[in-house]
């Protein structure tokens, strides 16, 4: 059994672990020429809120996937709330889901993560240049989404692994057998 105050520090401790992967995911998602592919580019914080989601429960994973959302609502410079409402939900669906019928391993993280970015890649080409009836859009898509999607799930391990390791080195022993 820890004191409330060790207790604390650990929660502490863990949550700025986070907060320093989400501004470390967020540079690299919007550096320039990283990683990119073409025109596809690797999303990291969809799959750092899903990695917290997880490991988290469903309300501190949908608080954690709101900032995510948030931060890449103001990276992109697009309308801010869209992504975070988008990555709240998700977050929320994916906590409950792995609590109660998903074994989360690394290759089911990435799986999982790669199609949840293609669907949220595809709802903003939908809202953002097909709805607008922008010339190409169809053509952007193809080379834009599916990419970027598989080289988000490749990366999402990664992250998984990280998230994990925090989680269990501020782990809260609370005594209960």
């Amino acid at each position: 059994m820890e004191s409330r105050r060790k207790r604390k520090r650990a929660q502490g401790f863990k949550w700025g672990c986070y907060l320093l992967l989400l501004l470390g995911c967020a540079v690299l998602q919007t550096t320039p020429g990283l990683f990119q592919l073409g025109q596809a580019k690797p999303v990291f914080l969809l799959p750092l809120g899903l990695a917290v989601a997880v490991f988290e429960d469903e309300f501190s994973g949908a608080l954690f996937g709101a900032v995510c959302g948030l931060m890449w609502d103001y990276t992109a410079g697009r309308t801010v709330g869209l992504m975070a409402l988008a990555l709240m939900a998700l977050c929320f669906l994916i906590s409950v889901m792995a609590q109660l019928y998903l074994k989360m391993t690394a290759l089911n993280f990435s799986l999982l993560s790669g199609a949840l970015t293609l669907l949220i890649l595809s709802c903003d080409h939908l809202f953002f240049y097909v709805m607008p009836e922008y010339a190409g859009a169809m053509e952007r898509y193809l080379r834009f989404a599916p990419p970027s999607a598989a080289m988000s799930g490749l990366g999402s391990a990664l992250l998984f692994w990280a998230v994990g390791r925090i989680h269990r080195e501020f782990k809260i022993d609370t005594g209960v057998v």
